[in-house]
């Protein structure tokens, strides 16, 4: 059954170009649901690797080689952004919250939908989030990840693109450590390998965000940085 299910997102998400690269309250909120994601050794060229992924903090901006492909992304923007009213209500920190989602997760390879149930389902897409056992922001980074591949500082995990950018890096080590198992990596960013519950509530979130546009699958984005 659990072999089933895997063959069966991996064989999903396979068409997606570029895929295969608590108690802590804050402001009144829910707790968030991350779990303990275990902190493990990382080979010195992993770490270094992991480390250049994550420094450059230069804001995004996303860059198209044809008018068809910003076009795609402009009719994703506006089919999520009224989606995303009730958790964030201001247009202008919606637009930036959906285009930075955008940038990170085709940076990391990874499915813009997927990231959006992540986030759903680790804070409930709040920014300030803070599990039972310390994980913040959007993607519920645990701090020990600022020691280890960033300048050491986990309150920078509260800054936005900061924070998508430490979680979409951190989601395709994992499932680079699992060939590209997406059950398996998404139980190991959790902190639960091999139990279903969590991909299961992360997959069920990510088909609520997915995009069918009506001109066609875009053409692969290149996401680029500073000037």
């Amino acid at each position: 059954m659990m072999k089933g299910r895997r063959r069966c997102l991996r064989a999903s998400l396979a068409l997606w170009p570029g895929f295969g690269a608590g108690l802590g309250l804050l402001a009144g909120a829910a707790p968030a649901r991350a779990g303990r994601q275990a902190e493990e050794p990382l080979a010195d060229s992993v770490r270094t690797a992991l480390a250049a992924s994550v420094a450059d903090g230069a804001p995004p901006r996303i860059e198209f080689d044809r008018i068809e492909e910003r076009l795609g992304y402009l009719r994703w923007l506006g089919a999520m952004s009224p989606r995303l009213t009730r958790r964030k209500a201001d247009f202008d920190v919606r637009r930036e919250f959906l285009e930075t989602v955008w940038y990170e997760s085709r940076r990391a390879g990874l499915e813009p939908a997927l990231v959006l149930g992540l986030v759903e389902v680790e804070s409930g897409f709040r920014k300030y989030a803070i599990s039972s056992v310390g994980a913040r922001g959007y993607m519920q980074v645990m701090p020990f990840w600022a020691r280890l591949i960033g300048d050491g500082d986990p309150s920078r995990l509260f800054h936005l693109q900061t924070n998508l950018r430490f979680g979409c890096v951190i989601l395709r080590h994992y499932l680079d450590r699992e060939k590209g198992d997406l059950f398996m990596a998404l139980g190991r960013y959790n902190g639960s390998r091999g139990k279903a519950a969590y991909p299961d509530m992360v997959l069920a979130a990510r088909r609520r965000w997915l995009h069918q546009d009506p001109a066609g699958p875009a053409a692969t984005t290149t996401a680029r940085s500073g000037p």
